[in-house]
């Protein structure tokens, strides 16, 4: 593989998202020693950073975006990695509710392209996935996030954004997903997610059934605190007008109590936080102003 230095590396936008998305034939590698490496030579910033990993089958992007809106609503400065983007790369990293410009996207590529190269004489090619979470968690760290909000990719254990604990651990739920990599039972793919819990975290899972007694296991051996969320019932969505159907956040019973336990559990880790700036008010409040493009709307023709 040839080296990216100089004038190789790119130095317009696109040129990046084609550099980095160049990584995708390097497939799906699970494994933390590159990412950690990736890190460390990019001075170990998820160091710096505290924050929430979701994990889970279903809606971790969701939690994502609850959570981060929570968080901001109680004047905190929130980097979050949501994916997949919708129409930009740059939706992959946000800080403030703001995607990464276009200029300091192709910045933070064109300066981890040669790191990535040097990781990979010991060992082996980053992925696209673990050189972007190296690079986001970098640009959090120089954008000084107050908290960040981590979605995982694939699993937990081996997944790359377990290369940073940020405090919190949230696994929405667990189904079959991924089986050729995670394993072929609903217990062993749990067993996958629940590994993102690490020691004094604060764990938040809605998992039920089979699927919770892995996660009740890993938490008691690390001695993290487990809330166990029950899951809410469906309601009836909005129809603000005409056909268009916009699912109600503000009465999701469940997201709320996710985002208000993973909240109080990052705020009891900076002294400055005050948790009556996470009230169940405020939270309705600010859950109820959630827009998830591409996830929670649908429009009848």
């Amino acid at each position: 593989m040839s080296g990216a230095e100089g004038d190789d590396l790119p130095a317009s936008f696109a040129g990046s998202v084609a550099a980095l998305q160049a990584r995708g034939r390097f497939g799906i590698r699970l494994g933390l020693g590159r990412t950690r490496a990736l890190l460390a030579a990019l001075g170990n910033p998820e160091r710096e950073l505290r924050g929430a990993l979701i994990g889970g089958t279903n809606g971790k992007g969701s939690v994502v975006a609850l959570v981060g809106a929570c968080l901001a609503a109680a004047g905190y400065r929130v980097g979050e990695t949501p994916k997949p983007h919708l129409v930009s790369y740059r939706e992959r990293i946000r800080v403030a509710g703001r995607p990464i410009s276009a200029a300091d996207f192709a910045g933070l590529v064109r300066a981890g392209l040669p790191v990535a190269d040097r990781v990979a004489r010991r060992h082996g090619p980053p992925t696209e996935f673990e050189l972007l979470t190296a690079l986001a968690l970098r640009h959090f760290a120089d954008e000084d996030v107050d908290l960040a909000v981590v979605e995982v990719g694939l699993g937990g254990r081996l997944d790359a954004t377990h290369a940073w604990d940020g405090g919190v651990a949230a696994i929405t739920n667990v189904d079959l997903d991924h089986m050729e990599h995670l394993g072929p039972t609903v217990e062993a793919i749990a067993r996958e997610k629940a590994a993102i819990i690490m020691p004094g975290d604060l764990a938040i899972t809605g998992a039920a059934g089979v699927a919770l007694e892995p996660i009740r296991r890993r938490a008691g051996r690390v001695r993290a605190v487990l809330v166990e969320v029950a899951p809410a019932p469906v309601l009836a969505p909005i129809r603000p007008s005409g056909s268009e159907v916009v699912p109600s956040y503000a009465c999701s019973q469940t997201a709320a109590a996710k985002s208000r336990s993973a909240s109080m559990g990052m705020s009891k880790r900076r002294a400055p936080v005050r948790e009556s700036s996470l009230s169940s008010r405020s939270l309705s409040r600010s859950i109820s102003t959630v827009a998830s493009p591409a996830r929670s709307k649908t429009v009848a023709t």
